[in-house]
């Protein structure tokens, strides 16, 4: 059970999809606790989505269990250098290296980390991550408290856990700007107003948290000396060992002039070269991965995939660095997709490209293996291509569409599609339906595919603009509706739309909305990255000060085509209102 889980998490890694794989990963785990491999590949999937700290923990838990296996250090390093603590991460590729010299991994690790170490300090970050970051500072408790419209909130339990999970990880903060507390302690920590509703003036008082105590510093400890050791002795070299390193030497020169054969195009000479460094040294499989390459520029895909078996054997034998076997399971994936070509069969190529991620993510491997899965499904559509067919289910949704009877419509139009995806008639009817059951967000990729598909058609910019208008997002709406416009002015459908936006801008611009409205407004205007960024722009927030302190100066930043334009952009955002 275990493995069949660890299988799983490891296709949802090589696919990209590492949230999933950690899940797989951590089922993996309940069924076998003491497997250090597991928590390896859930530290590294952790990583790859930036969970640091959780992918921290997997790490120092893998070479807890495992503390001679080269590979959680670089796990360990790799972790804490996503936390911005390069000289830890330097330290823990050092220790994988005591392990593992030779290891090719661990050695890019360590250079990065040093490189890091360094680096000068990194510039502020933009967007949403800056936001995230003004609740770091120790001032955030002090602020809170200190407002009498925020103080109330420490005493309260979900919004102290709302906190601290924006401390922890500052990129969640839009999960919780829905939450008009946050909004408010958003608001207080920008310095600057945004309309959240009435303030409670009888709110209860609370005193403020007492200061944290400072931690008394540990005495320094003094490094002892240690008296330099005297140098040892040179070593005498047996003959056994003085040809083993000839023979050695002799491979390497062996596999030097195959490669500039290999440059040279003559590739019958580098198979003669390479196959004589393989004779002399049999430990190293590099030999056998360059054969391998050449035999695919040959067209004898059969000879490569029996290179790099045996190269992949071999590795596990001499427990190579893991790139070289994942470079010997890309070789071997590559001839599998040459083959596929006539024998119309990709399942096997998909498998090892996925085998050899799982050694190491490379990303000319992920490229050929999204070019194979694309290959499969165009070869499977291809197969399954039936206008006439498409046409027919097309009719059946319609006629279950008439009688409201959405989710059958939904099925005819997706087998109308798989039988003709680059009908745009579907794709709108398709869109209509998810109108009907509130699915907006699939409704509007439908929208923007008819659009895609043909930039002409009308009804995908009503139904574009209808799915926005109906998500609240006026501006969207009317960009939309406006860019129809251009293709086809006298659409009645069209001008409609942008009529009914004006109104529901002007609307807002006069502050004529609910205050649940108002909320929900500004909760989506601040997960939009745009809008995020005017809020975190040193100047924008001197501008938006001005304009509550100093309307004089205000009205001279206005003059400034650039900031006039954002400065609407919150108005339309419902950030900033005007009375």
């Amino acid at each position: 059970m275990a493995d069949e889980a660890k299988a799983k998490g490891n296709a949802a890694f090589s696919a990209g999809k590492f949230e999933q794989a950690a899940g797989h990963f951590t089922d993996a785990i309940a069924l076998a606790p003491g497997n250090h491999v597991l928590y390896s590949n859930r530290s590294a999937a952790l990583a790859s989505i930036h969970r640091y700290s959780d992918a921290l923990a997997d790490a120092e838990k893998t070479v807890e269990l495992k503390p001679d296996w080269a590979k959680g250090y670089s796990r360990l390093g790799a972790a804490h250098l996503g936390l911005g603590d390069a000289a830890s991460a330097v330290a823990a590729y050092e220790k994988g290296l005591a392990l593992d010299p030779s290891n090719e991994a661990l050695k890019g690790g360590l250079a990065d980390a040093r490189k890091a170490a360094a680096a000068p300090p990194r510039r502020a970050p933009s967007g949403a991550d800056a936001i995230g970051q003004m609740f770091q500072g120790p001032e955030l408790w002090s602020k809170i408290a200190a407002d009498p419209a925020t103080r109330a909130y420490l005493d309260q339990p979900d919004f102290m856990q709302m906190l601290r999970e924006v401390q922890r990880n500052p990129s969640s903060l839009n999960m919780y700007l829905s939450d008009p507390r946050m909004m408010q302690v958003l608001s207080l920590m920008l310095n600057i107003k945004i309309q959240t509703g009435p303030q409670d003036s009888d709110l209860p008082q609370t005193s403020s948290p007492p200061p944290q105590q400072p931690k008394q510093e540990q005495p320094e400890t003094r490094a002892r000396e240690v008296e330099p050791e005297p140098q040892p002795e040179p070593m005498e070299v047996s003959d056994e060992e003085k040809e083993r390193k000839e023979r050695k030497a002799a491979a390497l020169k062996a596999k030097e002039a195959g490669n500039a054969s290999y440059k040279k195009k003559d590739f019958e000479t580098a198979i003669q070269h390479y196959t004589k460094a393989l004779e002399l040294d049999d430990e190293d499989i590099s030999y056998l991965t360059n054969r391998a390459a050449v035999y695919i520029e040959m067209g004898k895909y059969d000879e490569c995939i029996k290179d790099c078996d045996k190269a992949v054997e071999r590795g596990r034998e001499l427990r190579a660095d893991f790139k070289m076997v994942a470079r010997a399971l890309t070789r071997k994936g590559t001839a599998l997709a040459k083959l596929a070509k006539n024998s119309k069969d990709y399942d096997i190529a998909i498998e090892t490209f996925q085998k050899a991620l799982t050694e190491h993510r490379n990303p000319d491997t992920l490229k050929r293996l999204n070019e194979a899965e694309k290959a499969k499904k165009d070869l499977e559509q291809q197969e399954y291509y039936d206008p006439k067919l498409a046409d027919e289910e097309r009719e059946k949704g319609n006629e279950m569409f008439k009688q409201q009877k959405y989710p059958e419509a939904i099925k005819h139009y997706n087998e109308a599609l798989r039988r003709n995806p680059k009908d745009v008639k579907v794709y709108s009817n398709r869109a209509a339906c998810y109108t009907k059951l509130g699915a907006m967000p699939e409704g509007l990729k439908d929208a923007e595919k008819c659009i895609e598909l043909d930039p002409t058609f009308s009804k995908g910019y009503t139904r574009k603009g209808a799915i926005q208008f109906f998500m609240k997002e006026h501006d969207k709406a009317m960009e939309t509706y406006q860019a129809g416009l251009k293709h086809d002015p006298n659409n009645q459908e069209l001008l409609d739309g942008i009529r009914r936006c004006v109104e529901q801008i002007n609307k807002a611009n006069r502050g004529d909305i609910s205050q649940e409205d108002l909320q929900e407004k500004q909760s989506k205007a601040m997960q939009d990255p745009e809008i995020q960024g005017i809020l975190t722009d040193p100047i924008m927030r001197q501008v938006l000060m001005d304009f509550q302190e100093n309307p004089s100066a205000a009205q001279h930043h206005l003059k400034d085509p650039g900031v006039a334009q954002k400065i609407q952009k919150l108005i339309s955002a419902g950030i900033v209102q005007t009375r």
